[in-house]
């Protein structure tokens, strides 16, 4: 299938730095649509949307927020702390969009393990569908998401 010219500046966007570090791509040699869509397959094998993602997500950072970047306990074996920098991280997408510059890490108590995203993290999951590129820096894969957000 030919790539619009409007998904062609899209992907050229979101491999390049300029929004942030890396690009959102990373190391993956796979197009944007490719990459929601492969991650859809894995989110509709795993029974999750999405939305759902994204919702418990917001949750959790509005929960951790309350914390002044100390942990909060989320559940019985989930916490959470979010760490803010000055400024906001426009969507790539091509409509209005500016998030705080903000990382929530999540932290399961019996193991130890973490994961963190961003407020963009959740939009672009949300919103989007999209989960970033191998490779890349806020990459979430979506069943480690899952399995640490529920």
């Amino acid at each position: 299938m030919k790539e619009s010219p409007q998904n062609n500046k899209l992907e050229a966007l979101l491999r390049s730095s300029k929004l942030v570090a890396g690009g959102f791509m990373g190391s993956d040699n796979r197009g944007v649509l490719e990459i929601i869509d492969a991650d859809k397959i894995e989110l509709s094998r795993l029974g999750f949307t999405c939305q759902q993602l994204a919702s418990r997500m917001r949750q959790i950072t509005d929960a951790a927020k309350t914390g002044l970047e100390t942990w909060v306990q989320i559940d019985d074996n989930l916490e959470a702390k979010t760490e803010e920098a000055r400024g906001f991280l426009p969507c790539p997408w091509p409509h209005a969009g500016r998030f705080v510059k903000r990382v929530t890490i999540i932290r399961r108590i019996n193991t130890s393990e973490t994961i963190q995203w961003s407020d963009l993290n959740i939009h672009l999951i949300g919103g989007h569908g999209f989960f970033q590129g191998r490779g890349s820096n806020f990459r979430i894969e979506p069943a480690i998401l899952i399995k640490m957000i529920f």
